[in-house]
């Protein structure tokens, strides 16, 4: 598969700005790396898999409604970058209220939402939960089951919502990109099944 080579602007300079502006103060739960590796990781795995600028910028701010600020964040990322970037962040954030809805509320939601996601929020949101899943494993291989004392749905929970999740993903992936992050996705979920039990 032939990736195309997309061309990061200005704009892509401003969306780096801003997120370490937003999630200065912010830490991976586990790690305690600051938050914005993260972010990097994903726009990095949106890159690689074709990502347009437009993706490219989404998968820098996919947690910035739902982490700094609710909607207006959202109105925020809407005025500086467009309504396409708003709406990939929109269906990447699983809440845009503070106080965030209960976790099990969330994630049933998420999940429920993926058959209605756009093509460009499935793979933003593929490159996250990748990521995600990725220092999960890591954290978990070197921590224990002390890894899963932060996160809100425990063990049980957590493991229920990146099985079903990747499930979905898998039925509804269209592109080629999409389903080789669904397909890294579902062989993360089935590694960090096989260290936990």
């Amino acid at each position: 598969m032939s990736i195309p080579q997309t061309v990061l602007t200005q704009r892509f300079e401003d969306a780096l700005v801003l997120t370490t502006r937003l999630h200065a103060h912010h830490r991976r739960k586990v790690s305690g790396v600051p938050y914005v590796s993260h972010l990097l990781a994903v726009a990095s795995l949106v890159l690689e898999h074709g990502g347009t600028e437009d993706e490219v910028i989404a998968a820098l701010l996919h947690d910035a409604v739902e982490d700094q600020g609710g909607r207006p964040t959202l109105e925020r990322i809407r005025a500086q970058f467009g309504d396409s970037v708003a709406l990939i962040v929109e269906q990447c954030s699983e809440s845009d209220v503070i106080p965030k809805p209960p976790w099990q509320e969330r994630k049933e939601a998420f999940i429920a939402a993926v058959p209605h996601k756009g093509a460009s929020a499935r793979l933003v949101s593929l490159a996250d939960k990748v990521h995600n899943l990725q220092a999960v494993l890591r954290d978990y291989k070197r921590d224990g089951d002390v890894v899963w004392q932060r996160f809100k749905g425990s063990k049980d929970g957590t493991l229920w919502f990146y099985r079903t999740l990747a499930a979905a993903y898998q039925t509804h992936a269209e592109s080629p990109p999409e389903r080789e992050l669904a397909g890294e996705m579902s062989d993360l979920v089935g590694a960090l099944d096989a260290c936990v039990h």
